[in-house]
């Protein structure tokens, strides 16, 4: 058959595409097959990546600029080192007021010679001096020595520790406890035990500075709603709702905790639980509690804000509380399900690696707890103590008030008083300064302004006791209006 010369070339066409396609076909077969080998992928790689710097170091030497002896000679003599620590005011109220104590912190006080009403301690149930829990710290003295020397894992565990834990643990009715030495560490750790990177955790903006370092340490995503404001916690969970549904796989691997505290240490103001309790459910989040200042302060045998709302345990996963204020002691404890708690003895860094709680301090604790048990009309009369000095501070002229008529913590805030901050914390030191010059030991918030999260406004704090008498509730607002009377006449 004979082609006409369109037909060839056509042909010709063909035979040149599928010659093409068959060698690329071919290089693409061994190019596969030489990458299905490892050492040849890590070989390309390293290659790559010596090309890549090798590039990127030709283009900075060529456009670096040379320095002349001199020049260099200049720039080191006029270096000028960054300080380490800002400069502290030599005017600064911790340096300037050192207020020292020559007796025991009870109901009365002396501060520099003068023998005061105290009303700037916590000890809420007057614990502190009874003769029965001072003679259990002696004969644990005696049995153990002074302290522990050593953390819990590592020769710490005394038996009294065991006993404590187990006695906490069946007082809050709950599955177990744990015991830390230290009460500002108690929250700080349990937070950085449980919350990790890439968690969610929705925090009132008031808590106290425990809490703050311990979300600090964890490192999550931490979203702070205004102080006790249920509506604005839901807008909070609302919006991550909505984004959580656009990517529901993502969602399913965020855990997501909410941190409040029962009666805020800033504030004097019990949380909203109940309410809480209910965003937790609808929400699906994990429950933590700092009970600090309520413990030994609020329901009918002291457990708590759980006891005082009736709110089932099981409805919270983790309290955390200092034996500091109304157990009269040192350190903090966690409670909750043998799950939970055991989890800190590995991750909790206070509990880990801080020494254990001197033996003492922790039959003291114990011996607080048999008061505790023995004698619940004792929380009924801080109670009533509670809500006679509330009344009466809210009768302060110079002052706005702040506190539940339950917490043992009052905040007074300087009325109709157009200062700078620091002025402001001038004049509540000489208010307090007059004060126990007066005989009353009141005290003035202290705050860290650069670090807290939300700075609260200054105040004075006044914390009640179950030892107060209406002689001294009366004593202490009359004290306080005139002495702000005084010191407010003279700006």
């Amino acid at each position: 058959m004979i082609l006409t010369a369109a037909e060839r070339i056509k042909n010709n066409n063909f035979i040149a595409i599928m010659t093409e396609s068959t060698t690329a076909c071919f290089f693409a077969k061994v190019l596969y097959s030489l990458t299905k080998n490892s050492t040849f992928v890590i070989s390309t790689e390293i290659a790559f990546v010596i090309g890549l710097l090798s590039i990127l170091y030709l283009y900075r030497s060529k456009n670096r600029k040379q320095l002349t002896e001199e020049q260099k000679q200049s720039i080191i003599q006029n270096w000028t080192p960054e300080e380490l620590i800002e400069d502290v005011p030599e005017n600064h109220p911790v340096l300037t007021n050192k207020r020292i104590v020559t007796t025991t912190t009870g109901k009365q006080i002396t501060i520099n010679g003068h023998h005061c009403l105290n009303l700037a301690t916590h000890n809420y149930l007057g614990l502190l001096n009874l003769p029965d829990i001072k003679e259990s710290a002696i004969e644990a003295i005696r049995k153990y020595g002074v302290g522990s020397c050593g953390p819990r894992g590592f020769y710490g565990t005394i038996d009294v520790h065991l006993e404590l834990e187990e006695r906490l643990a069946k007082f809050m009715h709950m599955e177990e406890s744990v015991v830390y030495s230290y009460g500002f560490s108690t929250a700080a750790s349990a937070i950085g035990a449980y919350c990790k990177r890439g968690d969610l955790v929705f925090v009132d903006e008031c808590v106290h500075f425990s809490i703050q370092k311990g979300l600090d340490a964890s490192r999550s995503k931490i979203s702070y709603f205004k102080h006790n404001d249920v509506a604005d916690l839901e807008r909070l969970l609302k919006e991550q709702d909505a984004i959580d549904r656009k990517n529901p796989s993502k969602a399913s691997k965020i855990r997501r905790f909410i941190i409040v505290e029962a009666i805020y240490m800033n504030t004097g103001e019990m949380c909203p639980l109940r309410e809480i309790i209910e965003l937790r459910k609808r929400y699906k989040l994990r429950l933590i509690l700092d009970e600090s200042v309520s413990f030994g302060a609020l329901g009918n045998h002291g457990r708590g804000i759980t006891e005082h709302l009736n709110v089932n345990h099981d409805e919270v996963d983790l309290i955390c509380s200092t034996l500091e204020n109304a157990v009269g002691s040192i350190g903090g404890f966690c409670v909750g399900t043998t799950f939970i708690v055991e989890h800190q003895r590995l991750s909790g860094l206070g509990y880990c690696f801080s020494a254990s709680t001197p033996p003492l301090l922790a039959q003291a604790a114990i011996a607080a707890l048999d008061h505790f048990e023995n004698e619940p009309e004792m929380f009924k009369e801080l109670n009533d103590k509670c809500r006679k000095l509330n009344a009466k501070l809210q009768n302060l002229t110079r002052f706005t008030f702040r506190g539940h008529e339950l917490s043992p913590i009052k905040h007074l805030y300087l009325k109709n008083v157009d200062e700078e901050r620091t002025e402001k914390v001038e004049i509540l030191e000489k208010i307090v300064d007059k004060c126990i010059e007066l005989n009353l030991a009141i005290i003035n918030a202290s705050y860290l302004e650069q670090v807290e999260r939300y700075c609260p406004e200054p105040s004075l704090r006044v914390v009640a006791n179950r030892l107060l008498t209406d002689e001294d509730i009366q004593f202490a607002f009359d004290t306080i209006e005139k002495v702000s009377a005084d010191v407010l006449s003279k700006l």
